[in-house]
């Protein structure tokens, strides 16, 4: 039975073979040779179940029951997720010209949708918020999917429409593939879906979702595959279009690096160095704000000035040492003090990690155990990552990853 995606247990009921996180080889919601009517028949008993509280006949495959749960906790009803409400067409063409994923748009039509009218099915763009902003392929497709308000404009998030490819791809920040009753909305589970993040190569954010959805009946394993390799080529285009950014920002930077007097750089605005005279240069540092100072390795304490679309970055002061002050108090905030003093709200998680990561000292904490910290387990290392990334925009480099610690330099003190 392993072919078919399902094995008996030693009850003799029906349980589903993927019990782990998906993988490479663990992403696609069927197998191939599979009876999907039968699979879908299993699959609808199964949802019914879970959703009603009993024991159900197999088990959903860990994306599924994840995103399930999630829904559940949220009070998020199957019926009501049918209730898709289309932004206005103004909002649309905003979050079209705001989203890098325009210029890969001649990409990834290239790459899929010729297959999609030859095979039956729509692709769709859409961005970091499950918002749809291109859609094209089968008309047929098209049409029905209109009937189920899965048209440009429509938000596709987890917590909007339930379980589907393009909104839990975005939360699990992995390739998605769903079969039928997989969908937690019943109205949904006629479809299949794939869906897989694009990167920023740049800052490694997600940008939004390339996916392909048709009827139930077409799904193939091969369409992760496809989606993945549509994926890939859309990040390189991303990629060339930044090493050309930095190639002509080093052409303006070399002239002013020469004249500048002492070791320095000339960053982009992500970080990216594009230029260095007199220092054996990172690949990256933090973000430069024009507020706030940064920790370069190898330069030290850096207040970045503006140069056209990128920073110039040189040494403030010798030997300079940072001092980050730590209130966690009513309205929790830190306090950076150097050669330029700045201070940053705090929200109660971001003031939850810092406290966790005073505690840890230099050995710091891995992903896993800031996990179990915050939220009791080590199932919320992806909620961990987001965060530390949002708070590493804040601080800048004070914070360090591999483990997650405070740079060498920064002295915390806890006040308050």
């Amino acid at each position: 039975m392993a072919d078919s995606g399902v094995a008996h247990n030693g009850a003799g009921s029906l349980a589903l073979v993927s019990t782990e996180r998906p993988t490479a080889d663990r992403l696609t919601a069927v197998a191939t040779g599979v009876d999907l009517p039968r699979h879908a028949r299993l699959l609808s008993r199964v949802h019914d179940a879970v959703l009603s509280g009993q024991q159900p006949p197999a088990l959903p495959r860990d994306v599924v029951a994840r995103s399930w749960s999630r829904l559940q906790a949220g009070g998020v009803s199957p019926d009501h997720c049918a209730d898709v409400e289309p932004a206005d067409y103004s909002e649309v063409e905003a979050r079209r010209t705001r989203t890098a994923l325009r210029t890969v748009l001649p990409e990834l039509r290239n790459t899929l949708t010729q297959v999609a009218d030859d095979a039956n099915f729509i692709v769709v763009i859409a961005d970091a918020d499950g918002v749809l902003l291109w859609r094209e392929g089968s008309r047929g497709v098209r049409k029905a999917a209109d009937a189920l308000g899965f048209t440009e404009g429509a938000r596709w998030a987890e917590q909007a429409v339930g379980t589907n490819a393009i909104g839990t791809a975005l939360i699990e920040d992995a390739a998605v593939q769903l079969f039928s009753a997989e969908h937690y909305a019943p109205s949904h589970h006629g479809w299949s879906c794939t869906g897989s993040p694009v990167h920023d190569p740049r800052t490694g954010e997600i940008l939004g979702v390339v996916d392909i959805s048709g009827s139930a009946m077409s799904i193939h394993p091969t369409t992760v595959a496809l989606v993945r390799t549509a994926v890939r080529l859309a990040e390189a285009t991303l990629w060339r279009e930044h090493a050309a950014q930095l190639d002509k920002l080093r052409g303006r930077a070399a002239p002013l690096l020469a004249s500048a007097g002492g070791p320095a750089l000339v960053v982009d605005k992500h970080g990216w160095v594009a230029e260095a005279s007199g220092i054996a240069a990172p690949e990256r540092v933090a973000p430069p704000s024009l507020d706030k100072p940064l920790l370069v390795p190898g330069l030290g304490l850096c207040v970045p000035e503006p140069l056209g679309d990128g920073w110039l970055v040189r040494r403030k002061v010798e030997g300079a040492a940072i001092e980050l002050e730590l209130d966690l108090g009513d309205t929790p905030h830190v306090t950076v003090r150097g050669d330029v003093n700045w201070t940053r709200a705090l929200s109660p998680r971001h003031a939850q990690i810092l406290r966790v990561l005073s505690v840890a000292g230099p050995a710091g904490v891995d992903a896993g155990s800031l996990s179990e910290s915050l939220f009791g387990d080590r199932d919320h290392v992806v909620a961990v990552r987001a965060e530390i990334s949002r708070l590493r925009k804040s601080l800048g480099a004070v914070l360090s990853t591999q483990p997650y610690r405070f740079a060498p330099g920064v002295t915390v003190r806890l006040v308050g």
